[in-house]
């Protein structure tokens, strides 16, 4: 029996990824531990190893399938003694049942897949025979009816020509047979009523939508002038037409997982979480001449940022403060024991946040190093879940873009965000008198829930000593 090759779940809340590269063919041999494809989930691209020996008998998904559910099969293999022929009879759990492509129902599993199977049976012609051993492995007589479904799957060229989103981006539910009808008569499936389970587009709907002409452009009138004004352009299209913006006015850019992860959670985090900013002026002259002697003295190769210093600064004053490193839960406020700090490191198409994990506990060269390395592997795409889920606390530092000052969404589930704004030489007020001081602003965005005024006050309050009188970090 065929062994049916998952789609993982790299992390505890992906739902679904993108199956972005298969790095075996059907006939490959596998092992236990090969890896077999590369993953895309919301942050970061993962590979996937073998769980099982065996050969690659079909490959269901291809490469560069979007929104793949979790626990959706995307290939079969082989076990040993066995060859294609043990392919033929069998359907993969939650597949659909004609094209070998993921149960539109992901986590529903085999019992949604049933309900899908059942659906259909109405694809098939009433006619088929049955063997007289009672299988029902003979090929059912061809439907006599028009359009002509082609009595198969749809072939990988077929596939990549038929529509499967709707022009706002929501997937298009439809047997494989719907599908070929849809390609081969030309109409849109968006346009098209489903009657199947949970709106599912089946071979009947496809039919009558052919039957009535649908996708049929009716004939130029040959009559008409040949100089005919230009029709203006249709504003009820496209995902702006709400708006009154013509689709012909812009370029539509499709959003890759992070940005559609990362679009969901801010919008959640910003709806959901009852937050408040609180901003203080920090001056950096004593921090920038620390950094200097420092460097002079760190070993070679070794060079601490302003930003390692902040992260240092900031996993310090939590420890000093810990009523403000904490987390809302429904069953209560969850105090973390530990300083993890989530850094916001900028890549192609989003935002990241990998973690220094005990930031508080370790030397400014070892959160140099490790700062670097997360960056390096963050933009490559190639961190592991730990190493940017969790943190009990964030910084996004936006001074090296010039930016004075700003407010960040929060990070759910931490309770507190730091925005660090660009140092600048400011006049300011030291004993009565006036000087000159390089000031950076910070805006700390808490969530009331658990961090109030006072308690987000005293821990800037302790972020601000450690800032202006740095050498108190190692104490």
């Amino acid at each position: 029996m065929p062994i049916e090759v998952t789609m993982p779940a790299l992390s505890p809340t992906m739902e679904e990824g993108t199956l972005s590269k298969w790095l075996v063919k059907e006939g490959d041999s596998v092992s236990s531990g090969d890896i077999i494809a590369e993953i895309e989930t919301d942050k970061a691209t993962m590979e996937v190893e073998a769980v099982e020996e065996g050969t690659v008998g079909k490959l269901l998904v291809e490469a560069g399938s979007e929104s793949v559910k979790v626990n959706a099969p995307i290939a079969l293999l082989l076990e040993e003694g066995e060859d294609k022929s043990a392919l033929e009879n069998y359907t993969p759990s939650g597949a659909d049942t004609g094209g070998g492509e993921p149960s539109e129902n992901g986590d529903e599993g085999a019992k949604e897949s049933k309900k899908s199977q059942e659906s259909e049976k109405e694809d098939k012609p009433s006619g088929a025979k049955s063997g007289s051993d009672g299988k029902s492995g003979d090929k059912p007589a061809k439907p006599a009816s028009k359009p002509d479904s082609g009595g198969k799957a749809l072939s990988r060229d077929e596939r990549k020509n038929v529509q499967t989103e709707t022009s706002g981006g929501d997937r298009i539910k439809a047997s494989p047979v719907a599908r070929r009808i849809a390609l081969h008569e030309g109409f849109d499936l968006a346009d098209v009523k489903g009657t199947g389970p949970k709106g599912r587009i089946v071979k009947a709907d496809a039919v009558k939508a052919a039957e009535e002409g649908l996708g049929k452009k009716p004939a130029k009138d040959k009559a008409a002038p040949k100089a005919a004004a230009p029709e203006a352009a249709d504003s009820s299209d496209g995902p702006l037409a709400k708006y009154g913006i013509a689709r012909d006015r812009y370029e539509l850019v499709k959003a890759d997982n992070i940005q559609k992860i990362s679009a969901k959670r801010l919008s959640e985090s910003f709806r959901d979480i009852p937050h408040f900013p609180l901003t203080v002026d920090c001056r950096l002259d004593a921090l920038l001449g620390f950094r200097k002697d420092i460097n002079a003295k760190a070993p070679e190769g070794v060079k601490v940022s302003v930003n390692d210093l902040l992260i240092k600064a900031s996993a310090l004053a939590l420890k000093s403060q810990p009523r403000a490193n904490a987390s809302w839960t429904d069953e209560g406020v969850a105090l973390h024991k530990h300083a993890d700090v989530s850094v916001a490191v900028a890549i192609e198409g989003g935002l990241i946040t990998p973690i220094i994990v005990d930031a508080d506990q370790k030397g400014l060269a070892q959160i140099s190093e490790e700062m670097k390395d997360l960056a390096t592997r963050a933009r490559e795409r190639k961190l592991k879940p730990e190493e940017y889920q969790g943190g009990t606390f964030s910084l996004s530092n936006l001074g090296m873009f010039g930016i004075k000052d700003f407010a960040s969404v929060i990070n759910p589930p931490q309770g507190m965000i730091m925005s660090v704004g660009a140092g600048e030489e400011r006049a300011v007020v030291t004993d009565g008198a006036l000087a000159k001081a390089t000031v950076m602003t910070v805006t700390l965005t808490c969530d009331h829930r658990v961090v109030d005024g006072a308690t987000g006050a005293k821990w800037l309050k302790a972020f601000q000593r450690y800032v202006e009188d740095p050498v108190t970090m190692l104490l």
